[in-house]
């Protein structure tokens, strides 16, 4: 039995990299279901991301890959996030919101938000960042710049 019947979680999951996965895992393993937010093209363009980004189609046939392949995709749904909030102000049923710690004051954003509209507060569970073999985080900016790989080894050209 787990812990909550409907999870969110949200990103843009670029370059679905282990980090990525730890979040989406720690979603399955509290919930149900689970609602995963992906960030439109137009969110995106946003944002000021210091790299290029795959897109929306190209990200979510990535993203329901690793679903498939995890044998998670018949209880997860991917929506497009055009904001930082997404279905957690209005989404019925829902009952947490998995973040990375980093993103953990959107998390308490969502909860003021959902409080003024008269909504019980999401149960926020944050995951720690995955650390790469030098022990910075794992991004998508450092895997596109060709420091590390999506599990986080070093790659030969950044080790100078």
């Amino acid at each position: 039995m787990k812990k909550f019947k409907k999870v969110a979680v949200g990103g843009t999951f670029d370059e679905l990299h282990r980090g990525h996965k730890v979040l989406i895992d720690k979603a399955f393993e509290i919930g149900d279901k689970v609602v995963i937010g992906l960030s439109s093209d137009e969110f995106v363009s946003k944002m000021g991301k210091p790299h290029e980004t795959a897109s929306y189609n190209e990200r979510c046939k990535e993203l329901e890959a690793f679903l498939e392949a995890s044998g998670l995709a018949e209880i997860a749904e991917i929506v497009p996030l055009n904001d930082p909030y997404g279905l957690t102000i209005s989404g019925k049923g829902l009952e947490a919101l998995v973040v990375s710690k980093e993103t953990q004051k959107t998390a308490d954003k969502i909860n003021e938000k959902r409080q003024k509209a008269g909504l019980l507060p999401l149960e926020i569970v944050a995951v720690n960042m995955v650390p790469a073999e030098n022990n910075a985080p794992i991004s998508t900016t450092r895997i596109r710049s060709g420091e590390i790989d999506r599990n986080g080894r070093m790659l030969k050209s950044a080790q100078r």
